[in-house]
């Protein structure tokens, strides 16, 4: 990654790098979009890079994602940065697991959370009968806990109707035995 973190420095963007992800983020006010078109100017260097070291950045998979107060980022939503005819600039990203919109509400995360555990409470709820208690909460643990409990803090100042979408789901959890105060979740 050292080539391409000079490459990004070089053009005074920050970034992260988490196994093969590469996120490039900026700063900035509403009025500043020169910022923008600096971050434009670093993906198109280093998707000239990649190329040039038998590398692929995927267009498909890159997104960009403008965060800020709706009022403040409205002029902004005209900006779309094209790579290979595709159009990156997005609602909602997922990063770590985590899916991320410009206002940092975290409804469509909350949501896919409450989904993925109630698409697996149901499926435990099917095997309850036939397996020991034990056996049923580390299924518990496995395939719900950790999905709720996952990246919780970030929460924190999410509104009560959002949390309580959690908070039920948690409910179902402390009626199995056993399963008392598992997942604190933040309250608002």
């Amino acid at each position: 990654m050292l080539p391409l973190g000079n490459i990004i420095k070089k053009h005074g963007i920050s970034f992260h790098c988490y196994a093969d992800d590469t996120q490039l983020y900026i700063s900035t006010r509403p009025d500043e979009t020169s910022k923008l078109l600096k971050l434009t100017e670093c993906v198109k260097t280093v998707k000239d890079w990649m190329t040039n070291n038998f590398q692929l950045l995927n267009s498909d998979k890159t997104e960009i994602l403008l965060i800020g107060p709706k009022n403040n980022t409205q002029n902004l939503l005209t900006y779309n940065l094209q790579l290979d005819g595709c159009t990156v600039t997005s609602t909602t990203v997922k990063s770590l697991g985590v899916i991320l919109d410009g206002n940092l509400s975290f409804e469509n995360h909350i949501s896919h959370v409450t989904k993925t555990a109630f698409f697996h409470l149901r499926n435990i709820a099917k095997l309850r009968n036939m397996l020991p208690v034990s056996d049923t909460e580390k299924l518990v643990h496995a395939f719900m806990t950790s999905r709720l409990d996952y990246c919780n803090a970030l929460l924190g100042g999410c509104p009560g109707s959002s949390i309580n979408k959690l908070q039920s789901k948690m409910q179902l959890l402390e009626s199995l035995p056993g399963q008392e105060n598992m997942i604190i979740l933040p309250q608002s």
